[in-house]
């Protein structure tokens, strides 16, 4: 008989809530084991008191939880998650593990690839599971010019983390599955915890994140001022979208920090329209807006890349146009 494959996905939580991209790579997992036709998709939740979470997984499409409740994981901390997934997967040896590319799986995977001895990709924009078991991992490369196809032919498991916004959760509200209550003393010793994470604290990034935001307007480096930037901040407002920017803006100060990036090393984002002004369009920054529903472009030079991905070009200087656009939406408004 065909040995089946086993798809793990580490559920992340706050305060037991499961994170977003979390969902997405459960979808992802759903999917690789349709595809391969003999999988199983297994998710992994660590925390303190989190049953109801654990109930809810299997709605999204795990055919099974393992669930470590201990009150000594009920903040995330690299040393102590590290260790209880490694004895969990030297334990039940899954195929493949997969991993969200969140703040804090981004330090997870490499510390318990390092521990497992097998190797991780990072930042993957797609995968693809055959018959045999064989995880193809797609990364974006030179800046989004390249797709890279990333192997891990001998050693098991095969890791990979999944940037936020690239696939969509599933929603299977009849669908169960088996509920694995795992003992948190004989997963985790406290020998091995270093230091203790004492409270949380979370800080919310003002406005609407752009991941969740239906009409979004991106500046780059083409804007040239914070002056200028309040204009993409007005316009935004007036859509109750977001402000999103390239990596130029962001170093130049003029946007509100790292959240607000777009791109192959920021957010992915499928807005139903994207506003981008002053943007020549990389490669890298069009990696991540290749989802949007519209795409309007505004840009001077009449060659800028961005035209060519744009449902709607305009070849002029933003300070002409944004202005007119942002006085004829107040007027329709009042």
């Amino acid at each position: 008989m065909e040995k089946k494959q086993v798809i793990w996905v580490i559920i992340e939580q706050v305060q037991g809530k499961t994170a977003a991209v979390s969902l997405e790579v459960l979808g992802k997992a759903c999917q690789l084991a349709a595809e391969a036709a003999n999988a199983q998709v297994v998710a992994v939740a660590l925390g303190s008191a989190i049953g109801p979470l654990a109930q809810q997984l299997p709605k999204h499409g795990a055919d099974k939880v393992f669930l470590v409740d201990d009150p000594r994981l009920e903040l995330y901390q690299n040393d102590t998650y590290s260790s209880v997934l490694r004895r969990l997967i030297e334990r039940e040896r899954p195929d493949v593990v997969l991993i969200g590319a969140s703040a804090s799986g981004e330090e997870l995977a490499p510390t318990l690839a390092a521990q497992l001895g097998t190797g991780l990709a990072a930042h993957c924009t797609n995968l693809r599971l055959a018959a045999d078991g064989t995880l193809t991992m797609l990364v974006p490369a030179f800046g989004g010019q390249v797709i890279g196809e990333i192997f891990c032919p001998v050693q098991r498991p095969q890791m990979a983390t999944i940037k936020p916004g690239v696939f969509s959760p599933v929603g299977l509200a009849e669908r169960t599955g088996e509920i694995v209550q795992e003992d948190g003393a004989s997963l985790l010793y406290d020998a091995e915890i270093r230091l203790r994470a004492t409270r949380l604290v979370v800080e919310e990034p003002p406005g609407m994140p752009i991941e969740q935001a239906d009409v979004i307007v991106a500046g780059g480096w083409g804007i040239g001022s914070r002056e200028n930037w309040r204009l993409l901040e007005e316009l935004a407002k007036e859509f109750n979208g977001a402000v999103g920017c390239t990596r130029p803006a962001l170093d130049q100060g003029w946007t509100g920090g790292e959240h607000t990036m777009i791109g192959s090393s920021g957010k992915t984002v499928r807005p139903k329209l994207y506003l981008g002004a002053g943007i020549s369009g990389a490669a890298h920054h069009m990696v991540g807006i290749k989802d949007s529903g519209v795409i309007i472009s505004v840009n001077r030079d009449k060659t800028a890349p961005i035209f060519q991905f744009s449902d709607y070009c305009v070849a002029a200087d933003f300070r002409d146009v944004l202005p007119e656009l942002l006085a004829q939406i107040r007027r329709a408004k009042h």
